[in-house]
Parts: C-alpha cells; sequence; structure tokens
C-alpha cells in the first residue's frame, strides 16, 4: 500500500474551530469513540459537529459531551441519539494523565478535530487546555491580523 493509498481515508469530519481560539492548547490526545452502526454512516455523510462538546473523565473513564451527530435517514428502528454521551478510548496510564491535568487549575478536555484515520476508524483528536482571558484572545488577534497583512504586503511587493 503507498503513502497515497493510506491518506486517502483520511477525511474531517468536524473541527472545533474556536477551541484555539478561546483556549490555550498545551497537548493533543488522539481518542478512539465508541458508536453505534447509525453513528458511523451518519459520520460518513460528514454531519456532525463538536463545536459546543467537552471532553471529562468520570469514574474511570472518558466520555465525550454535547457532541452532535445527526441522524441517519435509512437506520429504521436502529436510530441513534443525537447528543448522547460517548465514550472515548484511551489507556490508563493516558486516562490518569488526563485526570490529573483536569485537576489543576483551570484546565480542561476541548474536542479539537473528529476525523476517520487513514485506516478508517473514527478518532476524536483532544486538547488539555487552559481558557484563555479577554486580553489573551485580544493577541491572538492581533497577531493574526498581522500575519495577514505581513502575508498581503509580501505578495504585493513580488
Amino acid at each position: 500500500m503507498s503513502d497515497s493509498d493510506k491518506s486517502s481515508n483520511y477525511k474531517v469530519i468536524a473541527a472545533n474551530r474556536r477551541a484555539r481560539f478561546n483556549y490555550a492548547i498545551e497537548e493533543e490526545l488522539e481518542c478512539g469513540i465508541m458508536l453505534v452502526g447509525s453513528e458511523v454512516k451518519a459520520l460518513r455523510t460528514a454531519q456532525a459537529g463538536i463545536a459546543e462538546s467537552y471532553a471529562s473523565v468520570e469514574g474511570a473513564e472518558l466520555w465525550l459531551i454535547n457532541s452532535y451527530i445527526a441522524p441517519y435517514g435509512k437506520a429504521g428502528k436502529f436510530r441513534h441519539e443525537e447528543r448522547r454521551r460517548r465514550k472515548l478510548l484511551v489507556t490508563k496510564r493516558q486516562l490518569a494523565h488526563l485526570w490529573s491535568a483536569t485537576q489543576r487549575r483551570g484546565m480542561t478536555l476541548v474536542p479539537l478535530v473528529l476525523y476517520f484515520n487513514h485506516v478508517g476508524i473514527a478518532k476524536v483528536k483532544i486538547g488539555i487546555a487552559k481558557g484563555k482571558r479577554l486580553a489573551d484572545k485580544r493577541e491572538t488577534q492581533r497577531k493574526r491580523d498581522w500575519n495577514r497583512r505581513k502575508a498581503r504586503l509580501l505578495r504585493h511587493h513580488d
């Protein structure tokens, strides 16, 4: 199997675009996700959202809470609940690390992207993040604006 065949299955389903603006991401972790059949079919049609969701360690398990997967029309009587809690799959060591990170002041687990990896398995990338203050958000916006202006100026001088 060549590299182009491997990457052809990689597909981003949903991205949390506001996460990097609202949070300072310190570390990222790839997690598996437990899904039912109709959820996988709905994800294949890219009908999902993780913008309002978050992850939480509860009772020695990691959960993705408030994520949205649209109902799959052809599922018949085997329909899934759209905003149900979904279990995330991590090792015990990773779970312990995530739990200790969330116990620190201001740390939270933010889903960054929901995607199918190169093998075709649904994965969620979780960020261990600290919420930004308003001044930090303004600074991020200022840097982004400056980089855009700089790129524009460089294009016009060429």
